[in-house]
């Protein structure tokens, strides 16, 4: 058996050169567009540490104000205060106290 030789494919050759960069005019919006998402997350990363400083505050006002809330339910066996006015909202007294230590119980 003979071989038969396959015809080989020309290449087809471009006469057109290909363009080595992009114009001026592109470059210059893909570094405006690049430079302003650097700095929209530059921003973001400030915030988000701002963020965290405030929430660390927050933490440290809240813990504050369960100590001052320990303090005043010994002193007045009460947290209810109007921040307005410092009025103590004492709670009503149970006319008829349980009994041997049951609760009052109503059905």
């Amino acid at each position: 058996m003979a071989k038969t030789k396959k015809a080989k494919k020309e290449k087809a050759v471009d006469l057109k050169p290909r363009p080595e960069k992009v114009t001026d005019e592109q470059l210059a919006k893909i570094q405006n567009s690049v430079s302003g998402i650097n700095n929209h997350q530059i921003e973001i990363g400030r915030m988000e540490t701002r963020k965290h400083q405030l929430l660390h505050n927050l933490g440290t006002i809240q813990d504050q104000l369960t100590l001052l809330q320990e303090e005043l339910q010994k002193e007045y066996n009460t947290i209810d205060i109007n921040i307005d006015t410092g009025d103590i909202n004492y709670p009503p007294e149970n006319p008829n106290p349980p009994e041997n230590g049951e609760t009052n119980k109503e059905d």
